[in-house]
């Protein structure tokens, strides 16, 4: 048995698989296009283990993907890949456009054909996890009650109206066809591996550096905080538990504002790796706000908490401390990822293990 997963060296994607191979001897199908967010090295443990096909491809390569799936056979698709930074999506929205709206298309198609050939109960148990984020439903003002699945989507920028798309498509091939598809839609992530252009890594990279740490606005833009573990075990109980056509919302139960965050950041820095100047709270720097920024994201996850039976374990402060600690020991993967010599990585550490593997 097998699990096609698209996305898989991406910071989430690569986590699942890392936490998927740490529990079952289930193998992985990895397809990844390994785009600047792609790091070969983030599954660097993987490199000899028979069980883990790391596949350089595009999931809108419809013959590349219809082939994995007939010599594989997977029992299910786990949906990770998919352009996700913002600001990346103001600059350029195209790509936004082609992987995550054309790309899930193309996967659908091929999975539901490959669906198709399947009989008796290795049909019925098939699964397609759609994995996508609270950011469909738009924003919220202070008191309004948290997203839950039944909110209306209003997304506000080309990355969310993107995978508002993708979701949609998902909807519509499980309800036109009967395509055994599921979505989870998550909070923001952090933890290991995580690609320094978001809030987290570049914060406690920055500090680390004694640079400036620059914060949106008037810092008061309110997100739900999830720590990328707690997302791997929902993903896990969605497969095993959830039910096709549905949506589940997956959040950490963790509101904070982003001046709330950097601050937490720099206390857990500081205590880590003090510095010679002091408290790092000098380093913090209002600049601009990002265009159309949403002011709050909360997300109700009780639907998840009951259906799933599955339940955040991470206290959002001891998550932080962890994750500074993560990449305090990890400064070989920061340098690679800075210098872009990551890219390379897979070209020196991996293509022997590929080789061997098929």
């Amino acid at each position: 048995m097998s699990i096609l997963v698209t996305g898989g060296a991406g910071f989430i994607g690569s986590n699942f698989v890392l936490d998927w191979l740490a529990q079952s001897d289930e193998a992985v199908i990895n397809l990844d296009k390994l785009t600047y967010a792609g790091n070969a090295a983030n599954l660097a443990s993987l490199a000899r283990d028979s069980r883990h096909h790391l596949v350089q491809g595009d999931i809108c390569n419809r013959e590349q993907v219809r082939a994995l799936l007939q010599q594989h056979r997977p029992r299910a698709v786990v949906h990770f890949a998919a352009e996700s930074h913002v600001d990346r999506s103001i600059d350029g929205p195209g790509e936004f456009i082609q992987t995550n709206v054309v790309g899930t298309f193309s996967l659908l198609e091929e999975a539901r054909g490959y669906w198709n050939t399947l009989e008796g109960n290795v049909k019925q148990d098939f699964r397609f996890l759609h994995v996508s984020t609270d950011e469909v439903y738009g924003s919220l003002e202070a008191n309004d009650p948290a997203f839950s699945e039944t909110t209306a989507f209003s997304p506000n920028s080309p990355y969310a109206a993107s995978k508002a798309g993708s979701d949609h498509l998902v909807r519509a091939w499980f309800h036109t066809y009967g395509f055994p598809a599921l979505t989870t839609n998550c909070s923001n992530n952090y933890g290991p591996f995580q690609f320094p252009e978001k809030l987290i890594p570049l914060m406690i990279l920055n500090a680390l550096d004694e640079k400036p740490l620059p914060v949106y606005g008037d810092g008061l833009n309110v997100r739900d905080w999830l720590h990328v573990r707690d997302h791997c075990s929902a993903l896990r109980a969605a497969l095993a538990r959830g039910n096709p056509g549905e949506t589940y919302n997956i959040g950490g139960r963790s509101e904070r504002n982003n001046l709330q965050v950097v601050h937490g950041l720099i206390a857990a820095v500081d205590a880590q790796r003090p510095s010679a100047a002091g408290s790092r709270q000098r380093l913090i720097q209002f600049v601009k706000d990002r265009p159309g920024h949403d002011r709050r994201y909360a997300v109700d996850c009780s639907k998840a908490e009951r259906e799933l039976g599955w339940q955040a374990q991470t206290r959002f402060e001891q998550g932080l401390a962890d994750t500074v600690a993560w990449y305090l020991s990890h400064q070989e993967w920061v340098n690679q990822v800075r210098s872009g010599e990551y890219r390379q990585w897979i070209e020196k550490h991996y293509q022997p293990a590929e080789k061997h593997h098929s």
